[in-house]
């Protein structure tokens, strides 16, 4: 099962299996219904979930029913339990937007709710996130999953979220990162799909961030809080929701 996840992904052009996905996703959720694994975006339960991976293939991690990963629950948890964002009346920029939230925050009565990304088939505006055609200071809620990994220019990126985020609103900048790794490490000479798999975990992601990337964030003028939502959890609620134990959530403020 493992191999061959890894080698559809891999194969498959990424606008591609957002398309077939909402063919398959029904039909793989009924077969996994269940009791073991609770997934927190639409409360549904499920006897095991799906492996993903690109390189590493994991175990258990991807919702048959919403397709969100590790990272979209513990986003969601946070953005519910800790935020307003369900509550009150902002406007909200959503980059690449995930299945997981997207039919979601769409019905919403109290967003605003503009989604944006360059090549995504649901994205409501196609732009470059170094070149936002966005006004200053425009949004209250910035989501932003897994986007600047993939961006050669992440400095004009961060500089452009920045520039569209309202003063004291939120920017939810996630990005996979290294724990154990200082320093971020990326390398314009490594361009081969493979190669770029073997290093920085992912054929089209051009470094892979080390702990300097909130440092990085706070230069660009956020006001960044590195936020461990796991630690509010209990050990029994980490596994049913199956989240990664330690995960920081970049908390960004203008």
């Amino acid at each position: 099962m493992n191999k061959i996840f890894k080698f559809f992904l891999n194969l498959i052009p990424r606008t591609l299996l957002i398309r077939m996905s909402y063919l398959v996703r029904p039909f793989v959720a009924f077969f996994l219904r269940g009791e073991t694994y609770t997934d927190p975006i639409d409360g549904k339960s499920f006897r095991k979930f799906l492996p993903y991976g690109y390189e590493k293939v994991r175990e258990n991690v991807l919702s048959p029913g919403t397709l969100s990963l590790e990272r979209h629950r513990l986003f969601w948890l946070y953005l519910k339990n800790e935020t307003k964002f369900f509550t009150e009346k902002v406007k909200v920029l959503h980059f690449a937007p995930e299945q997981a939230f997207y039919t979601r925050f769409r019905k919403m009565k109290n967003l605003d709710y503009t989604t944006t990304d360059l090549n995504s088939p649901i994205a409501d505006v196609k732009a470059d996130i170094c070149n936002l055609p966005f006004h200053d200071d425009t949004y209250d809620y910035i989501i932003c999953n897994h986007v600047l990994e993939h961006i050669p220019d992440d400095t004009k990126a961060m500089q452009e979220l920045y520039r569209v985020l309202a003063p004291g609103g939120t920017a939810i900048l996630q990005v996979p990162y290294e724990a154990d790794r200082d320093k971020t490490f990326e390398d314009d000479n490594i361009t081969d799909p493979k190669e770029r798999a073997a290093i920085f975990g992912q054929y089209d992601h051009v470094r892979v961030y080390g702990m300097d990337y909130f440092e990085k964030l706070e230069s660009i003028g956020f006001s960044v809080e590195a936020v461990d939502y796991t630690n509010k959890l209990s050990d029994k609620e980490i596994h049913k929701f199956r989240l990664a134990k330690g995960e920081l959530l970049p908390v960004c403020k203008k």
